[in-house]
């Protein structure tokens, strides 16, 4: 029987780019040239869910990666330049961050070191959960309102953390770009020592290496030059503990921050267009009128006299009618009653959370000893915690003006509307007739106040007058209030006025009378990320260059067809070292190359760069003289021990087969590392230099499989799950295998269905996970539409590294 057993087939109607399986459950990620992203179970390659490509998240994928716990993706889109984290059960976006430079690659890496999952960082994080009262779900009735703050997604912080233990997202694009997220969300680090368009990465488990491919293009007219580059990131691995409690905090404040942008979305959708009409009846009354009278003295005279102008009357009457009147009442109470709410339950909760963990932060920086070396700066965090206590005084200045301008409004609204009854000659209430001298003397407060002339604001806003007070606090501008809260009278204010010491007090927030709620909402994310960004620029400028290795020129035609693991990383965690595979000869190749380095830069390893070619008869029989020869298509590793690789078999320069296998690696490293070391010139490209790479001729015996009928280019595996999906050169054609098991008879070939309607389950997911599913289900899910909440032509002259 052939080894390997085949569990699933198909041909799908889009051409595939990325295909990246997860590392925990029996699924595959995968990404179309229609810039869709979907997920496909083990069992029969069926489709558990797609989220198709729109404005919001983009229509171009670049890379696709996994979190270590398999529960969220990630994958970059180039059009956007956008980074999306995709909860795996619901598919749902989780969060999304939008980056200067396209991504062309990106790596998850887990943190083995038991320091990042110490019980002092479990402690953190459940004090915050028992000192911070739990923040309310965002009402769903608005359309900002994000899928990770309903009310089914109240853990979203912890989703996004997932596990104690740190994980680093690593990114890489254009020009040099790369970035490190802790938890996928907080950039911890921006590299800035290397050059060309980064092609792979991969950071070690032990955070003290990280190797980057690269194609360097030092001239339009020159072909570009895969290049390798290792760094060194101890400063990471050094202060791993403290990194984690760092990034845990800063992951729980740019969480908040998003709750907070959300809220204050929420708040502006719930205030409503209908409420500026008193404000735009008022200034066309203004223009038409012929009297020589103001309208405050217009309705003054109504108020004192119960009479009206004809002109006054034809406005009430005609234009704002009692029906209207009575509608942008209760529009106005209705809106005000929910942003009060928003402000109250919401933006409130979630500034006190901000300022808590702001605080917990300081505390951390003020321990020089641990976290002076990571860039916490004491001072930055102070100017972000005068922000968030800006925010919260802009957000009680808010509740007032909502409260005055309710009561005000309400008694308003009472007057007039029994005044235009009686015009009308309608019976009027008994209880509307009813106003005492302190109702009079309250309405006549409003109207001196509110119903004053104001041309300067006409040349502004295209209207005399400011009535409603709340709408130009939830407007995204930086012009000042029209109309801010009066500051004279107010005994606290005239006091610290007054006061020499306590006028510029650190101890007291500051106080923008005169700007906008967006306004200061602006200046706290400023602060904030100034805050995120110094550690980032610390540990980035810590990470130094150890190896530089120019490797190849790529061929013009090598770039069109896409290279879905050439080169390819691989993390031995038990012996901390970082392997890469690659080829010289573009898409075919009769020998595959192999460098290895210790993660540990302080070590020295023999047998660090070989060549393995094959040697073996596996397309002909034994009785067949002529000569078989092979070439490499793709190689992955399948875990510490096996390479898994997809041949193409010739006889007589003509093809014979395509070949999926298992490569021992110690058939690769079978010989005593003795031997002395070649010594390269670091001055040539390693393919000048071919003929000193020591070579290995490798057999392989039982574990091989002829794949028929298909012209198998690409392969994806994962060892922990003993899968591998082979895709063949038109990127359609898709077999999927068990890798430890022997094949008992072939799959029949399924076709995609042409729609898939049917939500996938929890249930399913599970079943995935501990399985392979159970073959009679068909169902699917779609998600259409998910909702959200800067190349390099410097030489290699100045590129510097050895190659020890």
């Amino acid at each position: 029987m052939p080894a390997f057993r085949q569990v699933g087939e198909k041909q799908l109607p889009n051409e595939i780019l990325y295909m990246v399986w997860s590392p925990k459950r029996d699924l595959i990620a995968l990404a179309n040239k229609t810039g869709e992203v979907l997920l496909h179970r083990l069992a029969h390659f069926q489709r558990v869910w797609s989220l198709a490509p729109n404005e919001n998240t983009g229509k171009e994928v670049t890379s696709l990666a996994w979190r270590p716990d398999g529960k969220v993706l990630a994958f970059s889109l180039a059009d956007t330049q956008r980074v999306v984290l995709c909860d795996v059960e619901k598919a749902e976006i989780l969060h999304y961050f939008t980056l200067e430079n396209a991504v062309t690659c990106m790596y998850w890496a887990e943190v083995t070191d038991q320091k990042s999952a110490t019980s002092s960082i479990s402690l953190i994080d459940e004090e915050g959960s028992l000192v911070l009262p739990k923040l309310p779900a965002l009402p769903k009735s608005y359309s900002t309102s994000a899928k990770i703050f309903s009310e089914e997604k109240s853990d979203e912080v912890t989703k996004l953390l997932g596990d104690k233990r740190l994980n680093v997202l690593v990114l890489g694009g254009d020009c040099g770009f790369i970035e490190l997220y802790a938890y996928g969300m907080y950039k911890i680090a921006t590299v800035t020592r290397i050059v060309g368009r980064c092609l792979d990465l991969c950071l070690s488990s032990d955070l003290k290496a990280l190797s980057v491919i690269t194609e360097v293009q030092l001239s339009k007219e020159l072909e570009p030059i895969i290049s390798y580059f290792q760094l060194d990131t101890t400063l990471l691995s050094d202060c791993l503990p403290e990194v984690t409690r760092m990034a845990r905090k800063f992951t729980h404040i740019s969480t908040l921050l998003q709750y907070q942008k959300l809220s204050l979305a929420c708040m502006c959708e719930a205030w409503e267009d209908i409420l500026m009409q008193m404000d735009l009846r008022l200034t066309k009354f203004v223009q038409e009128k012929n009297t020589k009278t103001s309208v405050q003295e217009e309705f003054m005279q109504l108020l004192m006299w119960g009479k009206a102008s004809p002109e006054l009357q034809s406005l009430l009457m005609s234009q704002l009618t009692v029906k209207g009147l009575k509608k942008l009442g209760q529009s106005i109470e209705s809106s005000y009653s929910s942003i009060q709410k928003l402000v109250i339950s919401h933006l409130q909760s979630g500034s006190e959370a901000l300022l808590y963990h702001l605080n917990e932060l300081k505390g951390m920086a003020m321990w020089k000893q641990k976290y002076q070396p990571l860039g916490l700066d004491v001072p930055a965090i102070e100017d972000a915690i005068n922000a968030v206590g800006t925010f919260i005084l802009k957000a009680n200045e808010l509740l007032q003006v909502i409260d005055s301008s309710m009561k005000s409004f309400k008694a308003f609204f009472r007057w007039l509307y029994a005044a235009m009854l009686r015009m009308s000659d309608d019976h009027v209430l008994p209880e509307l007739n009813k106003m005492t001298h302190r109702d009079v003397s309250f309405v006549a407060d409003f109207l001196s106040e509110h119903f004053k002339e104001a041309p300067e604001l006409y040349d502004q806003k295209g209207q005399y007058f400011n009535v409603e007070r709340v709408g130009q606090y939830l407007k995204d501008e930086d012009d000042d209030l029209v109309t801010p809260p009066e500051t004279e009278g107010n005994p606290w204010y005239s006091f610290l006025q007054n006061s020499v010491h306590l006028k510029d007090s650190p101890l007291l927030f500051p106080y923008y009378p005169k700007k906008s709620l967006h306004y200061v909402k602006r200046l706290v994310e400023g602060q904030i990320d100034s805050c995120l960004q110094k550690p980032a620029e610390v540990i980035g400028n810590s990470v130094r260059q150890v190896l530089y290795m120019p490797l190849y020129k790529l061929n013009p035609s090598d770039s069109v067809v896409p290279r879905f693991s050439l080169p390819s990383f691989w993390n031995d965690k038990s012996s901390n070292l970082q392997y890469v595979v690659f080829t010289m000869h573009g898409t075919e190749s009769p020998r595959i190359y192999i460098l290895r380095r210790p993660t540990d830069l302080s070590r020295s390893i023999s047998n660090r760069l070989i060549a393995a070619e094959f040697g073996d008869f596996l397309c002909t029989s034994k009785t067949e003289s002529k000569e078989s020869q092979y070439s490499f298509l793709d190689v992955d590793f399948y875990d510490d021990e096996l390479l898994t690789v997809v041949l193409k078999g010739h006889i007589d320069n003509k093809e014979k087969c395509r070949i999926l296998a298992q490569l021992p690696m110690s058939s690769i490293y079978n010989i005593e590392e003795t031997e002395e070391e070649l010594s390269f010139d670091s001055g040539k490209r390693l393919d000048e230099q071919i003929d000193h790479i020591p070579v290995r001729t490798v057999t392989v015996e039982n574990q091989s499989r002829t794949l028929e009928n298909m012209k198998a280019q690409y392969i994806a595996v994962n060892g922990i799950r003993k899968v591998s999906c082979v895709l063949s050169s038109n990127l359609r054609h898709v077999r999927v295998f068990e890798m430890d098991v022997e094949d008992d008879g072939e799959v029949d070939e399924e076709e995609e269905p042409e729609s898939q309607d049917v939500s996938g389950t929890k249930e399913e997911m599970e079943e995935a996970a501990t399985g392979h599913g159970n073959s009679d289900n068909n169902e699917t899910a779609v998600v259409k539409n998910p909702v959200l909440p800067e190349d390099d032509a410097s030489s290699l002259e100045y590129v510097p590294g050895t190659w020890s």
